[in-house]
């Protein structure tokens, strides 16, 4: 019998009643009936728009010499297409398998694809979005190799039982001639000869097909006579061929490292063998053995020398070195050395035709993380200068952010500050790879991403109109002080690799302030400037986040010592001296734990910084009695405020980076009082290993006093064993975890896995407490419980009421936490001008706000119309220009908003968490809208996005639902299940802008965008690139007038009258299967025949056409001859009867 489930109805009435339940409230003003909601459904559409970065796990290459295409497949069966810059281009094969070769229909605009399943498919690169016209499956023998001659329909298939089918590229039809291995090679052969691993066809003699096996033989097929001309045997196995133009000479690379060349009419020895990088006995023997040879490309020059570019082939004594490529010219040979391992390599050629000089001019390597293209007509070689975004993964990305719609002057002041940091000697010519036409799309607004990568840099990124530019790059790093050696690394690190990683950040458009966090509890603020300046001592910040909890209230060891260091210039700090030496003392003593020590140490010498982003201030967490600091998990910048605000487990921290000064550092616990911060006594005893808790020292960075406080949790004497051990292990797993995943900053990961594990321990009765929560400061094991999980989640800097009985703006700090509870910080600013400079900023906590389910990731101010109220904001102004420009800069400064009146709520607060979403008017704290958004999953990211002109929050969930919900009714207005969560990167850099627009990384190197707007979609075509141009093929080359008298030139050859069905008969059934492609038929005849089919269909037609018209003409003459005998005849028989009586016939 099958079990009745109350919860799952429960949800699903849940579900079904979210729209009502996010009716108003009684006591709701109904001044917010007024709002008008323009966004409906029909508004948002997702689709994936395109596809940036290198293409992870490469393992094929083809290039279209006319079209100037090339085409890079990879090993989960994507297809990445690039044209000249901006043009570029995903496709996916269903099956996932991966692409081991790829061919093009040179100047036809079709491409076919060879996978590891042994299925090829033939891919119409004339639509925007290509598509598969044709898929043959084979199911008996397993591909290995394929080969489609320069202007034929003829594909031929080298299998891995050594025999080769033939397919007509246009109807994707086997045909029935097959070359069986066992005829290929002489019947004295014992063995098998193993796989296919070439097939080529003399390019003088179309009717010649060079075929090579594995174990080194090679065989010269006849595909008249069906009979192998010549047979080459040598000892080593064979990786690559390849033709001299003249069809006399080939050369093979072999598994010893060897090249061998032989001459086509001589198959009894090689005609020459060399070991490119093996050491020449003097003894006149063999040359010791080398790695293989993996392929070789042997090209002819009109002028020179021939080129003969080979990969592979080192000494087995050269271990360790890095990847080679190496071009023999003449009597020189160059290697060059490449950064990654090589995957395939290409020579571009100025003639698509094989019996011609070739004429090489560049080399595309494609490396395992990197695609280089080397300049074979300059000296050195040098490497042209890569046009497309293909150094995302450069170091891995940790954390990224997406700005659409932002300042116009952006994306010009970056990319000049950027052209600076640009490498010389590169080639002077233009980019080879150069196909293709942009796209004609209306969207022109300017869009910037940022990435921070685990090497602490940050790149920003041009992504307007669907491109992808690198503007400017960042580096971190430089402000800290590098371990030089093993020995010397000090272990106050609180992550083994990659300890200046970025964790998040936050950035400013409009005055281009920057801050960032990284996983070594390091904030760092940065200004924008356009002039060079070398800072002498960087501005440094210590703060001393302590925030622990004990059941037996023991005195406090660190009582005496100052919580918060800061030591700027010509500060007289006590400890000032001390500074340098800390961290490398800390670090190798025994005798004590470590206290006040930083995990990185900040650089002494002058830093040179060059225009661009400059330090402003760095704000570093410090050792506390043994135990680390929490990595920070929220961040806020706000510049018109002059503050940074940042959180952890332990509590947060407001700094201000003007005065570089620490205004509040404060447990998470604290904040639910709505007492003052500086009038309260809090004080924590703490208690070894134990880093969530209740309270933080509290310093005014105003003043050098200290002020000291007594927690209310302190008080308590009940032991709760059982809870701590609890705690103790979960604690103990996230340290493990977050070490453990330090590398890919995934301290998110102890956050995932704790949100999954407690998905099911939400308590139900939290909504009712919506609007009367009050936080119990209790010492029972649940708040302990509770306290020693939550972190600061979110923060938003807003102009609102603080307090409930406030009827006048002033600026303000949302804050929200894990647990789900959103809290109200009121700030004090001083004046502006040098008043703000000297006077302290005041702080208060004004309590809790709201409760919602779920910890809080997003938050937003709206006015009574329901327009979004941003943070206030400082125009931008050059730190290091003149004061009359700063002035300038500065009159512009944003009006507030206007107050309320007195007993009308005129803003809305929009509060998003992880499992729902609500909006609560403003003074009066009442909430007006609830929307439950998941109840099994939860939400990952959540933006507040403007769309359309109007607003609406933007979530995506774990289990893959993308979802958006209307401002400020909080309708469902598209829910989409897009993508499962199948790794936490996917988790990590997922975020959504302005205008329908959202990315994320689909792989360690590549951004996929994605669109949630019906307008994108629907203009999507235009905006597109196109990978096809219509291009004149070159003419084939002269034959002269002696080859042309005594036959010497290319040899041609009716491929249709060998392989087609009245010659060669039908293929077996089950050797593979046909599959339609989901192209139309009129796109099938566009593309798959292509300039050969439809030459040869314009034939057939003229063909027809005549042969019409020669029946239509003898059937107008047979007419005309039948008219006039008619005519004669009737002549005739009028003269007969002319002058007969009636009555006489």
């Amino acid at each position: 019998m099958k079990k009745f489930n109350i919860r799952k109805v429960l949800d699903g009435l849940t579900a079904a009643s979210s729209s009502s339940s996010a009716a108003a409230q009684p006591g709701t003003p109904r001044e917010n009936d007024a709002v008008q909601e323009t966004l409906q459904s029909e508004h948002f559409q997702l689709c994936k728009t395109v596809r940036h970065g290198f293409p992870y796990q490469p393992s094929s290459m083809a290039f279209d010499p006319v079209q100037k295409i090339l085409a890079v497949g990879t090993q989960t069966g994507a297809l990445r297409l690039f044209g000249r810059a901006g043009v570029e281009c995903y496709c996916q094969h269903e099956s996932g398998a991966a692409v081991i070769q790829l061919q093009f229909l040179i100047n036809e605009g079709a491409l076919v694809s060879a996978l590891a399943d042994d299925s090829i498919h033939l891919w119409n690169l004339r639509q925007k979005i290509p598509a598969i016209l044709h898929s043959l499956k084979f199911s008996r023998e397993r591909i290995t190799y394929c080969h489609l001659p320069f202007q034929s329909k003829w594909l031929y298939i080298g299998t891995e039982r050594g025999n080769i089918h033939i397919v007509n590229v246009e109807s994707f039809t086997l045909s029935g001639y097959v070359i069986m291995w066992n005829k290929a090679i002489e019947l004295s052969t014992k063995t098998h000869p193993g796989p296919v691993v070439h097939i080529s066809d003399n390019p003088m003699d179309e009717g010649k097909l060079l075929i090579g096996f594995e174990c080194g033989v090679v065989v010269l097929w006849d595909l008249k006579s069906k009979k192998a001309d010549y047979r080459y045997n040598y000892d080593e196995a064979i990786h690559s061929v390849a033709w001299h133009h003249e069809g006399k000479q080939f050369v093979c690379s072999h598994s010893d490292g060897t090249l061998t060349t032989w001459n086509v009419r001589a198959p009894a020895k090689p005609a020459q063998i060399i070991t490119p990088h093996g050491k020449q006995p003097k003894d006149g023997k063999k040359p010791e053995p080398c790695k293989p040879i993996l392929k070789v490309e042997y090209k002819t020059t009109r002028a020179g020398d021939p080129f003969m570019v080979l990969s592979g082939g080192l000494s087995y004594d050269t271990v360790g070195r890095r990847a080679c490529l190496t071009v023999m010219h003449g009597k020189s040979t160059a290697v060059l050395e490449m950064d990654y391992p090589i995957v395939d390599f290409l020579t571009l050629c100025e003639t698509p035709y094989p019996n011609d000089f070739q004429e090489p001019y560049a080399v595309v390597v494609l490396l395992e993380k990197d695609l280089v293209v080397i300049d074979l007509g300059q000296i050195g070689y040098p490497i042209f200068e890569n046009p497309y975004p293909l150094t995302i993964h450069e170091s891995p990305v940790t954390c990224c952010e997406y700005f659409a719609d932002c300042p116009a002057e952006l994306i010009p002041a970056l990319y000049s500050v950027g052209s600076r940091q640009k490498r010389q000697g590169y080639s002077k010519k233009e980019w080879p790879i150069s196909g293709g036409n942009w796209g004609q799309g209306t969207q022109s607004y300017p869009e910037i991403i940022i990435t921070g990568h685990a090497d602490g840099s940050i790149k920003f990124w041009d992504a307007s109109a669907l491109m992808l530019q690198v503007l400017y790059k960042l580096k971190t790093a430089k402000v800290f002080e590098r371990a030089r050696g093993k020995e010397e690394k000090p272990s106050t690190d609180i992550v083994e690799e990659d300890p200046f990683a970025i964790q998040t950040l936050s950035w400013c458009p409009e005055s281009r302030m920057l801050c960032v966090a990284g996983v070594s509890a390091h904030v760092i603020v940065y200004r924008f400037s356009k002039q060079e300046i070398t800072t002498e001592v960087v501005q440094l910040l210590e703060v001393r986040m302590q925030c622990e909890f004990s059941d037996v209230d023991s005195p406090d060891p660190g009582g005496e010592q100052t919580p918060t260091l800061l030591t700027p210039g010509a500060s007289s700090s006590p400890q000032e001296t001390e500074l340098p030496t800390q961290p490398s003392t800390g670090s190798n003593s025994s005798d004590g734990p470590r206290d006040n020590i930083p995990c990185l140490q900040v650089r002494s010498s002058p830093l040179k910084q060059s225009p661009g982003y400059q330090v402003e201030l760095v704000i570093q967490l410090v050792w506390v009695s043994g135990e680390p600091p929490q990595q920070i998990t929220s961040l806020a910048i706000n510049s018109s405020y002059g503050l940074v605000v940042f959180g952890n487990s332990n509590g947060l921290a407001v700094v201000d980076y003007l005065q570089k000064t620490l205004l509040l550092n404060m447990g998470t616990s604290e904040l639910y009082s709505p007492s003052d911060p500086y009038q309260r006594q809090p004080r924590s005893p703490r208690k070894a290993r134990q880093p969530s808790g209740a309270l933080c020292d509290s310093n005014d960075g105003s003043n050098a006093s200290e002020d000291r406080c007594k927690s209310p949790t302190s008080g308590s004497t009940s032991p709760c064993n059982s809870d701590d051990e609890r705690k103790q292990k979960f604690i103990e797993k996230v340290k493990f975890k977050s070490r453990r995943f330090s590398k890919t900053v995934a301290n998110d990961f102890a956050k995932m896995s704790r949100k999954i594990s407690s998905s099911s321990e939400q308590k139900p009765d939290l909504d009712a407490k919506d609007n009367s929560f009050t936080r119990s400061r209790s010492s029972s094991v649940t708040s302990i419980e509770r306290e020693s999980r939550e972190a600061i989640s979110s923060f938003h800097f807003c102009e609102s009421f603080p307090r409930k009985t406030d009827s006048l703006l002033s600026p303000c700090l949302l804050v929200g936490t894990t647990q789900g509870s959103v809290m109200m910080v009121a700030l004090s600013l001083p004046p502006g001008g040098d008043q703000r400079l000297q006077q302290p900023v005041g702080i208060s906590s004004c309590g809790t706000v709201v409760r919602l389910k779920g910890g809080i990731l997003t938050m937003a101010l709206l006015d009574s119309t329901g327009t979004l109220l941003p943070p206030s904001y400082e125009p931008w102004y050059d730190p290091n220009a003149s004061d009359e420009e700063k002035e300038k800069s500065r009159r512009r400064r944003p009006a507030s908003p206007p107050s309320s009146q007195e007993g009308q709520d005129s803003q809305f607060a929009v509060l998003c968490s992880e499992k729902q979403a609500k909006v609560v008017a403003m003074p009066s704290q009442t909430r007006v809208y609830k929307h439950n958004i998941t109840e099994t999953s939860f939400v990952l990211r959540a933006d507040v996005v403007q769309m359309g002109g109007a607003n609406c929050i933007a979530c995506f969930c774990a289990n893959g639902h993308i979802m958006t919900l209307s401002l400020p009714s909080l309708r469902p207005l598209l829910d989409v299940n897009y993508l499962p969560l199948t790794d936490m990167r996917i988790a990590r850099t997922f975020c959504f802008s302005n205008l329908g627009q959202a990315l994320y990384l689909t792989s360690p190197t590549e951004i996929q965008r994605i669109t949630y707007s019906q307008e994108t979609c629907d203009n999507l075509q235009e905006m597109l690139s196109e990978l096809f141009t219509p291009v004149e093929t070159p003419e084939a080359p002269n034959r002269g007038f002696f080859k042309g008298l005594f036959g010497g030139g290319a040899q041609s050859l009716d491929r249709e009258d060998l392989f087609g069905e009245t010659a060669a008969g039908k293929a077996s059934r089950s050797l593979a299967q046909h599959i339609p492609g989901p192209g139309s038929m009129e796109g099938m005849k566009g593309a798959a025949s292509g300039v050969v089919g439809e030459l040869a269909r314009a034939r057939i037609a003229l063909d027809e056409r005549g042969q019409k018209l020669g029946e239509l003409e003898e059937r107008t003459a047979a007419m005309m001859a039948s008219a006039e005998s008619f005519s004669k005849h009737a002549h005739d028989m009028m003269l007969k009867y002319k002058d007969k009586k009636w009555y006489q016939l």
